[in-house]
């Protein structure tokens, strides 16, 4: 996969602030705020910066966090995973791993049959429905 790498100034140009705030500065949402929290249709989650494919609807489920859920990525790359230190406890950050756009975190609270639950921010997903 070809990394898409682009100044602050080209990113703050494709994105509004909102979507900037989470995905370039690694940002959080609110809980049960976000557009496709509640979504149940049929498709394809896709980073909202690039449009890679991260997401399948078969693989998202409620897990009650606030933020949409899914346990497991359509692949492996298309997923990064750093460590976070940040607001004093320990998590996973998860990004785009083809333009490192910050998604939310990975747990270890998920179902079966992985047993992780990737937590992501509805602003850094666009969704495309299965017709």
């Amino acid at each position: 996969m070809e990394k898409i790498t682009k100044t602050e100034d080209q990113w703050r140009e494709q994105l509004d602030p909102e979507t900037y705030r989470i995905t370039r500065e690694k940002g959080t949402e609110r809980a049960f705020t976000g557009a496709l929290y509640t979504n149940q249709a049929n498709g394809t989650y896709k980073c909202v910066c690039c449009g890679e494919p991260l997401f399948d609807s078969q693989t998202k489920y409620d897990s009650g966090s606030g933020w949409p859920s899914f346990f497991q990525p359509i692949q492996s790359d298309v997923i990064e995973e750093h460590s976070d230190g940040s607001l004093m406890m320990q998590r996973t950050e998860i990004v785009c791993g083809r333009c490192d756009s910050h998604l939310g975190h990975v747990f270890l609270d998920g179902p079966a049959p992985t047993g992780l639950r990737y937590c992501v921010n509805s602003a850094s997903l666009t969704f495309d429905e299965k017709k």
